[in-house]
């Protein structure tokens, strides 16, 4: 009898064979998932596919925590925020509408609640409200005027990550937003459930007081030389 018909070496193998099949079937499926988009694998996911939801957790997870990160400047907290969202996403997945935006844009809602509530303590889920300081004139500040632009990366990646981390939170989640995350102002407004102008204003504000933290009392520094902002405490 050869070796390839003895029981006792097919026995031996079989559940090294059993674990590689296993592990490509779990990549080919990875793989079909990746094809799908957010909405499609969330509602995968609320039908008990659990890969659907490890997809998806892939995909988003590292903005979510870099939001999280960039809006508490702890990684502790980032962690933990990362972690109640993917909870919150399974056990209240139901309530996303797509009618009111993307899944990553909900996503960075709910990141954003809660920022807030560990920010500020124990109360309950916050939804900032307009007031007078969203009115900030465009007068006051140049549209074009983008203080993260003119940093040399020497000194600013701390420098920025306080001046970020001191501004109000009102003004400090859409410069993280729009500059840092790169968002435009219509996901933006999704994420704050505000108007665009109201996004507009706050980021012309946020960038005039960071351009007031950054360059007190100067028209140049050493600091005034290109640097993208998201290179910027990323």
């Amino acid at each position: 009898m050869g070796p390839s018909s003895d029981p006792s070496l097919i026995g031996t193998f079989e559940p090294i064979l059993a674990n590689k099949l296993c592990q490509a079937n779990f990549v080919t499926r990875m793989r079909s998932l990746s094809e799908l988009n957010d909405a499609e694998l969330l509602r995968s996911m609320r039908d008990g596919d659990e890969e659907a939801f490890a997809a998806l957790y892939q995909r988003r997870q590292a903005g979510v925590f870099r939001f999280a990160w960039q809006m508490s400047g702890s990684h502790a907290v980032a962690e933990d925020v990362t972690q109640e969202v993917f909870l919150f996403l399974i056990r209240d997945g139901h309530v996303f509408d797509p009618n009111k935006g993307s899944v990553s844009a909900f996503l960075m809602g709910v990141a954003r609640n809660y920022v807030l509530r560990k920010l500020r303590g124990e109360r309950a889920m916050i939804s900032l409200g307009d007031d007078s300081e969203d009115e900030f004139s465009a007068d006051l500040a140049d549209p074009e005027l983008n203080p993260l632009d003119d940093l040399t990366r020497t000194e600013t990646i701390e420098n920025v990550r306080k001046a970020v981390l001191s501004l109000p939170e009102k003004y400090r989640e859409v410069v993280v937003l729009c500059e840092l995350q790169e968002l435009n102002y219509k996901e933006t407004a999704e994420i704050l459930e505000c108007a665009i102008g109201t996004v507009r204003s706050r980021l012309h504000r946020g960038r005039a007081l960071l351009v007031e933290k950054l360059r007190p009392g100067k028209a140049d520094t050493e600091e005034a030389t290109a640097l993208k902002s998201a290179g910027c405490f990323a």
